[in-house]
């Protein structure tokens, strides 16, 4: 996602800091397609009871860790991170699972190139 600001008071930009005369965030939504081509069949990603997607509007069903609607993967089964992440979802009841990925899941990334974008995602859950 791209933002634009909007009503900037002129001459109160500070290095660092930014000041909004009105509270005005316009979003462009740009969907993070991961690497393109990518083969991950072997790696291991984390599938979970289904949730929704938090973007509103977005009826897309999860049933694995994802982001921007690409399932997560990891070289690793150990992996810090994969085994940090299946934590957070065991502790927010998704019953978590590592497993290896197959390509027949769907579209996947691999949480170190989604973290060195960004980590971009879909959507903001709705207030």
């Amino acid at each position: 996602m791209t933002g634009s600001l909007f009503a900037v008071e002129q001459g109160r930009i500070e290095p660092g800091r930014a000041t909004l005369a009105q509270e005005e965030l316009a979003w462009e939504e740009e969907l993070w397609r991961g690497e393109d081509g990518a083969d991950h069949s072997g790696w291991f990603c984390v599938r979970t009871n289904p949730f929704p997607c938090p973007a509103t509007g977005c009826t897309f069903v999860a049933v694995f860790m994802t982001a921007a609607h690409l399932i997560l993967v990891w070289e690793q089964r150990d992996d810090p991170n994969l085994l940090h992440h299946a934590q957070r979802a065991k502790e927010v009841g998704r019953n978590p699972r590592i497993e290896e990925y197959a390509h027949s899941y769907g579209p996947s990334a691999s949480y170190y190139a989604w973290e060195a974008a960004g980590g971009p995602v879909h959507g903001v859950r709705a207030s």
